[in-house]
C-alpha cells in the first residue's frame, strides 16, 4: 500500500525514532557547559546551538530521503567516488572511534566515578573503568542481542525521568538568576555564533547523514514511497522531535547558567552535570545519574562500534572481517578515552570545524538539487571552495600547542584580520556561495556548448 501522509501514530513513531537516534546522555554536557559560559546571554546562544544541534540534523535525514540515497557514500559520492569514500570514512571515524565512542566512556566516568576520587587517583581509575566499559562494548558488538532493545526501552525512559526531576528541581530552586551571571569568553561578544559552533559538538548533523537511511527506511516501510513525500513526512514527523530536543537543550542551558551561583565554570559539561546533581540530591543523586548515564552511553557506544565496523567492512571488503573491525575500533576507542574528556572535546573541535561546513553544504545541495538537476559541476564547485575554507577553520581551531608546532599562528592571525566572518568560524559561508555561483556558471556554459 502506498500513501503520501503518515498517521498521527506513525508520525510519533518516526519522531521517537529520530529522538532516540540523535539524543544521548553525552548531549547533555554541551548545553550545560554552554549555559555556564553564556550566562545572561543564554537566549541568543541557545538559538544558535539549536540550529546546529537540532535543525540541521533534520535536514540531513531529509536529504537522504529526497535523494533516495541508500547511505552516506551514495550521497557524498555525488561529488565524486573518491570524495565519497574519503568523506564517509572521516565522518564515521569522527562519530566513531576517534571522538564520539571515547566520549561515551569519558562522560560516564566524569559524571559518575570521577567526583568520588582524588585528583591523583583519576588516571588509573579512568584506565580501569574504560577497560571494563569497552569489554562490555566489544562483547555486545560481537553478539547482537535483544538486551540492547531492553536497555533502550528501560534505561532511556528512566534517564529522562531522572533528568526531568533534576531539571524541575533546579528551575524551581535556582542557585542564581540567569540575568545575574556574566557571560564568559566568546559568549560575551558573539553569543549566537558561539552557540552555533558549540552545536557542532553534539555531532548530530554528522550522525544524521550516517543513520538517516534508517529513519527513511522506517517511513518507506510505512507505505511512503515517493521521494518528496518521504522528505516531507520526515520533516513533519521530526517537528515533535525537534521541539522536544530543543526544550531539553533550553532547560539544561538555563540550569547550567544558574549553577554559576554555586560553582565556577567547569572544565567540561560532565563535571558541571555531576556538580548540579550532587548539589540538589547529594550522593544519591550522583549515583543515580552515574548509573543511568553509564548505561545510556554504553548502549550508544555499542551502536556506534557496530555501525562503524559494518560500514568499514562494506567499504573495504577485502581488508578485515566485521569482528576484526569491531575489535580494532574498541581498542582504539579505549586508548583515546584515557586522554580525558576535556582533551577529547578540545581535539574534536578542529575536526568538526572541518567537517561541518562540508556536511551542511552537502545537505543543502542534496535538498535543493532538483533545481539544477543534481549537476555534478555544482556539487564539485561548492565542495571544492568549502573544502579550502574548512581547512582554514581547522587550523584556527587547533589547540595553541598544535598551532605553534605547525608554525601557523601568524597565518591564522592574518586570516582573522583579513577574512570576513573568520573570527567567528563562519568564513566558509562566503566561499560556499562563491562556489555555488561558479558551479551554476559552469553548468550554464556546458548547456550552451551542448546546444
Amino acid at each position: 500500500m502506498t500513501t503520501k501522509k503518515l498517521t498521527r501514530r506513525q508520525r510519533i513513531l518516526v519522531a521517537t525514532t529520530l529522538f532516540g537516534m540523535f539524543f544521548g546522555a553525552g548531549n547533555l554536557i554541551f548545553p550545560v557547559h554552554l549555559g555556564q559560559m553564556a550566562g545572561s546571554n543564554v537566549i541568543p546562544a541557545i538559538i544558535g546551538f539549536i540550529i546546529t544541534a537540532v535543525g540541521i540534523p533534520i535536514f540531513g535525514v531529509a536529504a537522504i530521503g529526497v535523494t533516495h540515497s541508500d547511505g552516506l557514500q551514495t550521497l557524498s559520492g555525488k561529488v565524486g567516488r573518491g570524495y565519497g569514500i574519503f568523506f564517509t570514512c572521516l565522518l564515521y571515524l569522527t562519530i566513531g572511534p576517534l571522538f564520539a565512542i571515547p566520549r561515551c566512556a569519558t562522560v560516564s566516568f566524569t559524571t559518575g566515578v570521577s567526583p568520588m576520587l582524588s585528583e591523583a587517583a583519576q588516571p588509573l581509575a579512568l584506565l580501569l573503568f574504560s577497560a571494563v566499559f569497552f569489554a562490555f562494548v566489544l562483547f555486545f558488538s560481537l553478539r547482537p542481542s535483544k538486551i540492547l532493545t531492553w536497555v533502550g526501552r528501560i534505561i532511556n525512559p528512566l534517564f529522562l525521568v531522572f533528568l526531568a526531576v533534576l531539571v524541575v528541581t533546579a528551575l524551581v530552586k535556582p542557585v542564581a538568576a540567569v540575568s545575574s551571571v556574566s557571560p564568559e569568553g566568546a559568549y560575551a561578544s558573539s553569543a549566537f555564533s558561539a552557540g552555533f559552533l558549540d552545536g557542532y559538538n553534539t555531532m548530530d548533523a554528522l550522525a544524521s547523514l550516517a543513520f538517516g537511511v534508517i529513519v527513511v527506511g522506517v517511513i518507506r516501510d510505512l507505505g511512503i514511497k515517493h521521494d518528496a513525500a518521504v522528505a516531507g513526512n520526515t520533516v513533519r514527523a521530526g517537528v515533535f522531535s525537534c521541539v522536544f530536543m530543543g526544550l531539553i537543550y533550553l532547560a539544561m542551558t538555563i540550569i547550567g547558567a544558574q549553577s554559576r551561583g554555586a560553582f565556577a565554570v567547569s572544565a567540561n559539561g560532565g563535571i558541571a552535570l555531576a556538580d548540579i546533581a550532587g548539589y540538589y540530591f547529594g550522593t544519591a543523586g550522583q549515583v543515580i545519574l552515574a548509573v543511568t548515564v553509564t548505561l545510556a552511553c554504553l548502549k550508544t557506544a555499542i551502536g556506534l562500534v557496530t555501525s562503524c565496523a559494518e560500514i568499514f567492512r562494506v567499504l573495504f571488503p577485502k581488508s578485515m572481517s566485521y569482528k576484526a573491525w569491531a575489535i580494532v575500533f574498541s581498542v582504539v576507542s579505549l586508548l583515546i578515552t584515557n586522554v580525558g574528556l576535556t582533551q577529547i572535546i578540545e581535539y574534536s573541535v578542529p575536526v568538526l570545524m572541518f567537517l561541518y561546513p562540508l556536511t551542511i553544504t552537502l545537505m543543502l545541495l542534496s535538498l535543493f538539487g532538483h533545481f539544477f538537476d543534481y549537476d555534478k559541476r555544482v556539487f564539485v564547485s561548492v565542495t571544492a571552495f568549502t573544502l579550502a575554507a574548512a581547512v582554514l577553520d581547522l587550523l584556527a581551531a587547533l589547540p595553541d600547542g598544535a598551532r605553534a608546532f605547525l608554525h601557523v599562528n601568524g597565518f591564522v592571525a592574518f586570516c582573522k584580520e583579513s577574512l570576513p566572518l573568520f573570527g567567528i568560524g563562519l568564513f566558509w559561508l562566503i566561499p560556499a556561495v562563491a562556489g555555488l555561483v561558479i558551479g551554476f556558471i559552469l553548468r550554464a556554459a556546458r548547456k550552451k556548448t551542448t546546444a
